[in-house]
Parts: structure tokens; C-alpha cells; sequence
């Protein structure tokens, strides 16, 4: 990770930008490298300033916090800057490819199937794009809906989980192991 500061209106310490640097590098492993840091430490009056910009491959980061010591602004600039980037890599975690996103299921033609042999028939095949929720927002979208059962991913889990919705009006959750 390359480094720079800058001090205004204070002298260069040592000890700072060892400081600093010891505290940016629990944030270099969330990275793409190669990284650049550009650290600012500034005293206005009482008020001791610290600011990061983080640029890496394809993401740039900004912090700015103030406290009365210098240590704890640039303690609480770095989990800052670290709650920005552990949200960046779960929104790109998350993301999907735009092409696989369907608005609603597609009908897959089951016509390869052998008619009145004895064995079941298929009449539909349905393929549904698995939606991450927590259970109440499933609960929530199949009492919106006439569908008697619901695929998900657990937002809590990560587990593809089924609810099924009852004869008698209540549901009936089934959890994957996967």
C-alpha cells in the first residue's frame, strides 16, 4: 500500500504515520491491490482533523472525522473507511449479472416427456431466480400473492428455504441444508 501525508498546522510525527499505517493495514486484505492512501492530519484550534482517500482497481473510498485527540479520529476515520468497504464488497457480492435477472418466472415447454406410459406426467417446469429475504419479507409477499409456496435465500442464513402456505392458512417453512 502506498501512503502519503500530509500535516497541516502540526509537525511531522513518526510515531503518527506509524500509527496510521499500522491501522491501514487491517484494511489492505479487503482490497484489490494495488492500493493508494492519501492520509490528511490537520489541527484547526481544538479540533484535530483526520481525513483518508483510499483508491484502489475500482473503488474509491473517502473519511473524514474530527475528535480533541488525534489518535481517536484516526481510529474512528479507519472503521469509517473499513464499514465502507466491507458495504461495497457486499453489494458487489450481491450483484448479479443483468441477464440472468428475470421479472417473473419463464414456462419451459415439457414436451420431451412420454405420454400415458404409466409414469408421472410432467404438465409444467417452471425456473425461478432464488430472491434473498429474511422470512418476514417472504411471509409478507406470499400473503401478496395467490401462490401456495415461496423459494428463497435466507438473508440470515445464506440457505435456500421454501414456505409453504397450508390448507388451514398457516405456513409451513422448510429449510435447506445448502
Amino acid at each position: 500500500m502506498e501512503i502519503s501525508f500530509t500535516f497541516r498546522n502540526m509537525e511531522t510525527g513518526e510515531w503518527l504515520k506509524e500509527y496510521v499505517e499500522k491501522k491501514l493495514a487491517r484494511i489492505e486484505r479487503y482490497i484489490d491491490k494495488p492500493v493508494t492512501a492519501s492520509v490528511v492530519l490537520a489541527v484547526e484550534k481544538f479540533r484535530n482533523i483526520a481525513e483518508i482517500n483510499l483508491s484502489a482497481k475500482s473503488i474509491n473510498l473517502q473519511g473524514r472525522e474530527e475528535a480533541k485527540e488525534m489518535t481517536l479520529a484516526i481510529d474512528t476515520v479507519i472503521d469509517k473507511v473499513e464499514r465502507q468497504i466491507k458495504k461495497y464488497r457486499q453489494k458487489v457480492r450481491n450483484h448479479k449479472d443483468v441477464s440472468s435477472r428475470v421479472a417473473e418466472a419463464i414456462p419451459v415447454d415439457a414436451g420431451a416427456v412420454e405420454e400415458d406410459d404409466g409414469s408421472p406426467r410432467v404438465a409444467k417446469t417452471t425456473k425461478i431466480i432464488l430472491e434473498s429475504m429474511f422470512l418476514d419479507d417472504a411471509v409478507m409477499k406470499m400473503d401478496e400473492s395467490k401462490d401456495r409456496f415461496i423459494v428463497y435465500r435466507d438473508s440470515s442464513s445464506e440457505k435456500v428455504s421454501i414456505l409453504y402456505r397450508r390448507d388451514d392458512g398457516k405456513y409451513l417453512l422448510i429449510e435447506t441444508n445448502s
